[in-house]
């Protein structure tokens, strides 16, 4: 049986891109948890401690997202993606030695983090730009489902596999084999070829211009705008719940780092149905108006989150968690498309530039919040806040034109016209 001739599976940089973000994105979760474990196991982290960790693993989003958006539409894509995830791999590798020769300290974790953040600003950012040039915007939904549920299954697969690691092999072995995926990755991703043609840079063109042209393009457009808006409200409640977890697992709860490990995949688990589920209701409700109904069908899930505890708590939070999830997966396969049907290829980097720098933004923001009021009104007060965030994160779509939204028309000519072979 042929594939189908509007699948972006029968072009074969798809698949390699596709294949070595799998070992990237499993590299990402098993840090997402062995780091965080690592500091309040082993290095005694406080609350605060633990936030600022989780808000510095972000913040390079605040600090070079919007330039980096500017270099990812001047710069080739591969080079990118292969230059990010080699520099990943360097940067974890220093924790476990630095374990090994007994001169671990926070310090170290917060540079690295960072600095971990930083190559993660660019991966992020030309991996979403790339793939209309490899897939063409037609076939931009199930590209953008098989993304999302590779993201799902890492999360399921790393998050997983990172607390039980963590709990059999001890945290930095388990970042030992972080590094080791991501180099996999990086080589695997000196494959990728893309047929799109980049828009020459006119000569004497300033960075801060490019930049301010992708910030109008996004806040000038009230879908956009709402998109961001309601991803940024999602990113922010999730977070602050989220650094402070480790704490309440581990500290207050007395629970393990492989149940921690099992909670978070369990998000993975909602991704992958929200995105599984997301072409469908696109197709019946409209793009636009899914993503609203999705947001207020599963708003109360966010406050369930909040409930979590010992015995029967902890299996009605790990339900609202797998709903909030599921409108994620939902979010993150149609409001991407959307997005990326409403920018033009020239303004593509800047486009999802701008998105990161928001999101993740929020992320840094989520954290470090989070850890100030888990320090100064308590972890459980943290929780509660950021599950009100999470809550009422779908309003703006909801409210904006999204809601009548079917599918918008495409910006400029599909740069994949010709049949690309397998």
């Amino acid at each position: 049986m042929h594939p189908d001739p509007g699948s972006p599976w029968r072009i074969r940089g798809f698949r390699t891109l596709f294949t070595a973000s799998a070992l990237s994105h499993l590299g990402t979760n098993v840090g997402y948890v062995a780091i965080p474990l690592l500091a309040v196991t082993v290095l005694d982290a406080t609350p605060g401690q633990a936030g600022a960790l989780a808000a510095l693993s972000t913040a390079a989003f605040l600090l070079i997202g919007l330039p980096a958006g500017a270099w990812v539409d001047r710069l080739p894509g591969r080079r990118i993606l292969v230059a990010a995830d080699a520099a990943r791999a360097a940067l974890l590798v220093s924790v476990p030695v630095a374990w090994y020769l007994d001169a671990l300290s926070l310090p170290q974790l917060y540079v690295v983090v960072l600095l971990n953040g930083c190559a993660t600003v660019f991966f992020d950012v030309a991996s979403q730009s790339i793939l209309p040039e490899l897939v063409g915007r037609e076939r931009l939904i199930p590209a953008n489902t098989a993304v999302v549920s590779l993201m799902a299954g890492s999360n399921i697969a790393g998050r997983g596999a990172g607390g039980l690691l963590v709990q059999l092999l001890t945290a930095p072995l388990a970042i030992l084999g972080a590094a080791v995926v991501y180099l996999a990755s990086a080589i695997g991703l000196v494959g990728v070829r893309s047929s799109g043609v980049r828009t020459p840079v006119p000569a004497g063109r300033r960075l801060r211009d490019d930049i301010a042209e992708g910030l109008r393009h996004v806040f000038g457009s009230r879908e956009l705008r709402a998109l961001a808006l309601t991803a940024t409200l999602s990113n922010l409640g999730a977070q602050m719940i989220n650094s402070m977890l480790p704490v309440l697992f581990t500290q207050d709860l007395g629970l393990s780092a492989g149940l921690l490990g099992l909670y978070w995949a369990v998000g993975g688990v909602g991704l992958l149905i929200g995105a599984t589920c997301a072409r469908r209701l696109g197709a019946r409700f409209g793009h636009g108006r899914a993503l609203g109904l999705v947001g207020l069908w599963f708003a109360p899930a966010g406050l369930a989150v909040a409930l979590i505890g010992n015995g029967p708590w902890l299996w009605v939070a790990t339900a609202g968690w797998l709903a909030a999830t599921a409108k994620t997966g939902v979010d993150n396969v149609l409001g991407v498309s959307l997005r990326q049907r409403l920018t033009s290829d020239a303004l593509l980097g800047r486009m999802n530039a701008t998105f990161r720098f928001l999101l993740t933004g929020a992320l840094a923001v989520g954290s470090a919040l989070g850890g100030l009021i888990g320090e100064l009104a308590g972890v459980r007060v943290a929780v509660w806040v950021g599950a009100v965030f999470l809550t009422g994160a779908f309003l703006p779509v909801l409210c904006s034109p999204l809601r009548t939204m079917r599918e918008p028309q495409r910006t400029d000519p599909d740069p994949v016209e010709a049949p690309v072979r397998p």
